[in-house]
């Protein structure tokens, strides 16, 4: 490489003096979200978000700028967050849940990386929603599990079959997000269709819907009856494996310890 490519290389990769913490607020609730996330943003002085996100921490709001944005304006949140990060400032990108799953992290180092910035950035993770359903469900999640959204807004359906379908044949238990709106209703039939498929229409399947909100539902059901049930945009659906059962009114996944430590006291 020559001295003039080097010196085209350092000018495009700019290094910006301040920081992006790209933040995952849990499920909305304040008991559920964390120490970590709690402290970057009262640190700031800019926080970026969806508007309803903003209104979750109005707790922490004391003398930050700022900035909101309605749905489907991602891109928008995070150029102004990279915006104010490269002007020196101390940025709080908030997302729901875990800001590295299905949130704002990764198009913020997309952007970043496309733009050529190298900016400081923080990734603070936050409690998912499928943590937060199946904590609220019982214990499904105990053995090896996927998670598959059903939008298809950035994905083709196709491929979601494709996943869908290599999921159920597997036998993984799925937490399932975006699992239906009022346009888009198909989606969890099929999904469902897939997975009727695979198991017996008696395997458990629990739904929970806004959590951590006044709205909170939460709804134990099985394949049989899954599209019976209310289920949107702010609800989780979690269908189990083949091992999953009902105890106690609790959806468990049994991981195989207390099956071991049967067997070893025989």
């Amino acid at each position: 490489m020559t001295t003039s490519e080097n010196s085209l290389q350092r000018h495009h990769h700019r290094h910006c003096p301040g920081k992006l913490s790209l933040i995952g607020l849990g499920p909305g609730s304040i008991v559920d979200r964390t120490a970590r996330a709690t402290e970057a943003i009262c640190a700031s002085e800019v926080i970026v978000g969806y508007g309803p996100y903003v209104d979750s921490i109005a707790d922490l709001i004391t003398n930050q700028q700022v900035i909101t944005s309605g749905m489907m304006k991602e891109s928008e949140r995070c150029r102004a967050a990279l915006d104010a990060a490269r002007s020196g400032k101390r940025v709080a990108l908030i997302s729901s849940g875990d800001a590295g799953m299905y949130g704002m992290a990764g198009l913020a180092m997309e952007m970043a990386a496309a733009d050529g910035d190298h900016i400081a950035m923080e990734v603070i993770p936050g409690v998912t929603a499928a943590n937060s359903a199946a904590a609220l469900l019982g214990a499904p999640l105990m053995l090896d599990s996927a998670t598959i959204s059903l939008s298809d807004l950035l994905v083709p359906w196709e491929m979601i079959v494709t996943r869908l379908e290599a999921v159920a044949a597997a036998d993984l238990v799925v937490s399932l997000y975006n699992p239906r709106s009022k346009k888009r209703v198909m989606q969890l039939e099929e999904a469902t269709r897939i997975f009727r498929a695979q198991r017996p229409g008696t395997t458990p399947v629990g739904i929970a819907t806004a959590v951590g909100s006044a709205d909170q539902q939460v709804v134990l059901t099985d394949l049989d009856h899954l599209l019976e049930q209310e289920v949107g945009m702010r609800s989780v659906v979690i269908i189990g494996n083949s091992t999953t059962c009902v105890m106690d009114g609790r959806m468990v996944t049994p991981r195989g310890y207390y099956e071991k430590k049967d067997r070893e006291q025989e």
